[in-house]
């Protein structure tokens, strides 16, 4: 009895530092910013969530790292955008969580980032995406974007892009008219 008690201890022990990590949440300022981010990390589901009340750049979104999804809910041009996720440059779930345990936040270096086109094909059924976009995008048009290779951006008007920051990690640049609006 004593070794069952003993083994529960120890695997309570183990799992409770994993546990933490599962569900994470941090609200803080963006330096140069006008407004705050907070960012909920749930690993267990694989998903970061991004609210940041930038009055110059307002935007939400989401991270759906199991489907290698980013949805960006712009509420300048009251759109929204869903991409692919390049997780090769994108930060792990675990580098995220790991920023947000220490409060070390430094600005992003302008030449870190993607830059995204709108292409002019509307997200006619959100639901398949699942329930959080679903959620997020609700209310909005949504348009697919596809990331620029490196080196091509140079041809999109700067004026028709919306600039949103994931802490110190990345700058994204989510660029083109959107239709219909």
């Amino acid at each position: 009895m004593k070794r069952l008690i003993a083994s529960s201890v120890l695997v309570m022990f183990l799992l409770t530092p994993s546990l933490a990590l599962m569900n994470i949440s941090d609200t803080h300022l963006l330096s140069g910013s006008v407004g705050t981010q907070t960012i909920r990390v749930d690993a267990f589901h694989g998903m970061v969530r991004i609210q940041d009340n930038n009055v110059l750049s307002e935007w939400a979104g989401i991270l759906d790292y199991k489907n290698a999804l980013l949805a960006a809910k712009l509420f300048s041009k009251m759109a929204c955008v869903l991409a692919k996720m390049d997780q090769v440059v994108f930060p792990t779930i675990n580098d995220i969580s790991k920023a947000l345990g220490k409060q070390t936040f430094k600005p992003c270096p302008s030449t870190h980032g993607l830059t995204y086109t709108v292409l002019p094909i509307r997200v006619k059924n959100l639901g398949q995406f699942g329930m959080p976009i679903e959620d997020i995008c609700r209310g909005v048009p949504t348009y697919f974007a596809q990331q620029q290779k490196e080196g091509t951006a140079l041809a999109i008007d700067p004026d028709s892009c919306s600039q949103v920051q994931l802490l110190s990690f990345i700058r994204l640049s989510i660029c083109g008219e959107i239709q219909g609006l």
